[in-house]
């Protein structure tokens, strides 16, 4: 049982997501955050009277700390990252910088807290990297090709829990998430820039056209609200220092995922390409096998693709109209 809950990247789409979670399910839980001077609190607004908040930027060791010690967590769910990929491609640097710093920081102050606190650390399918058709679905054993510094970033942050653990008894957890998104997606990210741009042209914000990247890519997608959940499941029944991978075991390309949201909207459209859109090299094939994951914990999704975009595509209509 988990009395004091830390989540880094609480105010994300899925650390939200998980916030929520765990107040409704389960109440004798504390839930902490951590969150940056410049974050965007919007998502969690509803719950801030509910939640411990702490201004914190995880490249400071002390600062980190002083956090981990004032809420001497259970539990850790550090799911704070620069997590969009074509980014890492511009700032590459920085990006491996942050994510791995942070996380030595974070796994440093539990130690030095003496807490014994299961520590999850959300990796990402994109650590797999280059897949051949002939590896799909891809299971945990499948070798990691990362080719993005971000994919790159996520490998490191692994294999440092993998360290640690080995090295000082870290209860690390290891998820692997494929493609998650839902309401509270960014913009950044494919799916959720799709419906913003519906949303803008049926509002008479965008002229009827939309603009997209590499529609022919691969994804696997989960609602973060299901992905939230397997966070929770995973840090109760997964083994340490062992990989699992999180998605729904199915597949669509991204034109796909374009064609399932223009079903839900009567706007006629012309499909543009976008060339600063597209990466310098981008993963084309994640369709992941989650079964490892649901038979340990008894997981599996309760969102269908269509209500997650719905729900997304309604949260960007709703933002228009205020």
């Amino acid at each position: 049982m988990f009395y004091n809950a830390l989540i880094t990247g609480i105010a994300g789409q899925t650390g939200s997501h998980l916030a929520d979670y765990i107040l409704e399910n389960h109440p004798e839980c504390r839930v902490h955050g951590i969150v940056r001077y410049r974050s965007d609190l919007s998502s969690i607004d509803h719950i801030t009277n509910k939640i411990v908040l702490h201004d914190c930027d995880l490249r400071d060791a002390h600062n980190t700390y002083k956090v981990v010690k004032d809420c001497l967590p259970d539990v850790v769910f550090h799911l704070a990252a620069t997590s969009f990929v074509k980014t890492s491609f511009y700032c590459p640097a920085e990006v491996l910088h942050n994510n791995t710093i942070s996380q030595i920081n974070l796994m440093e102050a539990v130690i030095k807290a003496n807490r014994s606190a299961m520590f999850q650390i959300a990796g990402s399918s994109e650590e797999y990297g280059l897949v051949h058709p002939d590896e799909t679905p891809i299971k945990e054993t499948n070798p990691l090709r990362p080719i993005s510094p971000y994919a790159i970033s996520k490998v490191t942050q692994e294999n440092l829990g993998y360290q640690y653990h080995k090295s000082y008894g870290l209860k690390a957890i290891l998820t692997r998430t494929f493609n998650h998104t839902g309401p509270r997606r960014p913009e950044v990210f494919v799916e959720s820039s799709f419906c913003k741009q519906v949303a803008m042209i049926e509002a008479g914000l965008q002229e009827p056209t939309i603009y997209h990247g590499d529609l022919s890519s691969v994804r696997d997608y989960t609602d973060a609200r299901d992905i939230a959940r397997a966070y929770w499941l995973a840090a109760e029944n997964c083994d340490v220092a062992e990989p699992y991978n999180i998605c729904s075991n199915t597949k669509f390309t991204i034109g796909a995922i374009l064609d399932k949201i223009l079903s839900m909207s009567e706007v006629k459209v012309e499909k543009k390409l976008d060339e600063s859109r597209l990466r310098p090299s981008d993963v084309t094939l994640l369709h992941g096998c989650a079964d490892k994951f649901m038979t340990q914990t008894g997981w599996s999704p309760t969102y269908g693709l269509g209500q997650t975009l719905e729900d997304l595509l309604n949260a960007w209509r709703e933002k228009l109209r205020k």
